[in-house]
């Protein structure tokens, strides 16, 4: 493993040197298939919330799970997997990344996530991917979830970039009637459905009784039918699905009465069948519409799924909140006619990482340019994605949170510490993770203590493990390892040494955390028991 790691040192040097250039320079021409049109595309992004890394069949039915995702399946097939592909283990963190291009470290938001009592959002000097997307005559339209904050009016989507928004503010809520409690209150809160544009903000409560998943996916085929076929658009749609309380209609959950067992894993089930439905009738209303042929589609989910509300990212260790691959290794594919057809049906095995959508999307995709932004953490990574060529991007910072409450170091671990082959100047107490290359080093309480069966088969042979995988300080080759079983530390110190060095880097340029009070004028029931701004005018 010397050679390995002698490599590795190279990159280290060649990533820092090459890491402006490499972001900044002139993005090579899209790779379109031969009967594409130089028209730019239209973009259909599909973010799914909590969506369990084994909870799409094409990697359940491995896994031993009975949820069945067949629109999904075949439309990852018709394009390319992306199963080397990283998000954040939270929802705003995902979202925050996939907006701007860069780790939530450069914003002072890189702890937990953002709670609709608190007085925080997207920072407002950060440029956004719809803002980008609008340089080059885009329209663009915000369905769904949109959990960037909402305290002032200047937070919003439809001031972010966005010519409509019609969803929620918060970050959750009821599925059918779209109340949200105030954080850790039972009862309170209040309703939480907006229909938004350039020239009004609207609350609105006609639509309670319709399930999420078809509210929103009736807005999104509304606007493809009344698209102006001239100007190309970015539709975002972000599912509340598969996100509490769970919820389903009954004609979803009952595909699995036969199946699944446990009532609250049927309901999750069902949930995600509905997402499936959704994507199909997408799909054919693009067909319907003559829009297929010029629209790329990029389906992601947000982080892993929430072993706490039965999604299930077996055989990966934990799931949603988690540094460990079950948190943070995303569901992911980019379909379209417009990819070569050689390139259609494969997996994509290199390294990928949600802010990379930025510089992606605007670049290769749209035909813009990154001018005007704040140094981005992304990479255009299109020609892997078109073209089957090496992904730019070396390495991934998970996150570095030193507001989490920091591990008691106990004499073990600061005996491997002090034979480590050189100085480090990063506190391992602190919770934080960072993949290089294969390599992947997690710190503080980081993870999670165990890998979780789907309740429909429980009788999966447990992952079997090594000593050390409890330990605050654990290294990991991920390409060998994925399942994070053996911790490795103490084998490869001098990994462990540069990967240390590596976070303290990152670390000694993130801007101070904010993480403010919450603020009693979030109340809805100061504001007519909606959830709307309640900061200035």
């Amino acid at each position: 493993m010397s050679a390995v790691v002698l490599v590795l040192v190279q990159l280290y040097v060649l990533y820092e040197s090459n890491l402006t250039a490499i972001q900044q320079q002139t993005p090579p021409k899209p790779q379109y298939s031969s009967g594409a049109r130089e028209q730019k595309p239209n973009i259909l992004f599909l973010l799914v919330d909590d969506l369990g890394f084994n909870d799409v069949s094409y990697h359940g039915k491995d896994g031993g799970s009975a949820i069945k995702t067949p629109t999904i399946d075949a439309l990852a097939k018709q394009g390319v997997k992306l199963e080397n592909y990283y998000v954040q283990p939270l929802c705003s963190p995902t979202r925050s990344q996939l907006m701007t291009g860069r780790y939530q470290i450069r914003m002072g938001i890189q702890h937990y996530l953002f709670e609709h009592t608190r007085p925080q959002c997207l920072p407002e000097d950060e440029v956004t991917l719809p803002q980008k997307l609008k340089e080059v005559g885009y329209s663009t339209h915000a369905l769904g979830k949109w959990h960037l904050g909402f305290c002032r009016k200047s937070c919003l989507p439809t001031s972010r970039g966005f010519d409509t928004f019609f969803g929620l503010y918060t970050g959750g809520g009821d599925h059918w009637y779209y109340n949200r409690t105030m954080e850790n209150r039972p009862t309170g809160g209040g309703h939480d459905l907006h229909d938004d544009d350039q020239l009004q903000l609207r609350n609105v409560n006609k639509y309670d009784g319709i399930y999420s998943a078809e509210l929103f996916t009736s807005r999104a085929q509304q606007i493809i039918r009344q698209h102006h076929k001239r100007t190309p658009f970015f539709l975002y749609l972000a599912y509340k699905n598969v996100h509490s309380p769970l919820q389903a209609p009954n004609r979803y959950t009952s595909l699995y009465k036969d199946t699944i067992v446990n009532g609250r894993r049927r309901t999750y089930a069902g949930m995600v069948s509905a997402v499936d439905e959704s994507v199909r009738n997408l799909t054919r209303t693009l067909k319907a519409n003559r829009l297929w042929n010029n629209t790329i589609i990029i389906f992601s989910t947000d982080n892993g799924g929430s072993l706490y509300q039965y999604g299930n990212n077996w055989p990966l260790r934990g799931g949603k909140s988690v540094l460990n691959e079950g948190g943070v290794r995303a569901v992911g594919f980019v379909s379209s006619p417009l990819l070569p057809e050689v390139i259609r049906g494969t997996v994509n095995r290199e390294l990928i990482h949600v802010s990379d959508w930025f510089p992606t999307i605007v670049q290769s995709i749209a035909g813009g340019h990154i001018n005007g932004t704040k140094p981005l953490d992304g990479y255009d990574v299109w020609r892997s994605i078109s073209e089957g060529a090496k992904s730019p991007r070396l390495e991934i910072l998970h996150n570095i949170d030193p507001l989490y409450d920091q591990a008691e170091l106990n004499a073990d671990d600061y005996e491997f510490l002090d034979s480590l082959p050189g100085d480090f100047m990063f506190n391992p107490s602190i919770r934080a993770a960072i993949r290089v290359g294969d390599w992947k080093l997690l710190t503080g309480y980081s993870g999670c203590k165990h890998w979780q069966r789907p309740a429909e088969s429980p009788g999966l042979i447990p992952v079997p493990t090594c000593p050390g995988f409890k330990d605050h300080i654990q290294l990991y080759n991920i390409k060998y390892d994925p399942k994070e079983t053996c911790n490795v530390a103490k084998d490869h110190k001098d990994v462990v040494l540069k990967l240390l060095r590596r976070l303290q880097h990152y670390q000694s340029s993130a801007k101070p955390v904010y993480y403010p009070p919450i603020d009693r004028r979030a109340d809805p029931q100061r504001h007519g028991g909606v959830w709307v701004p309640y900061i200035g005018g």
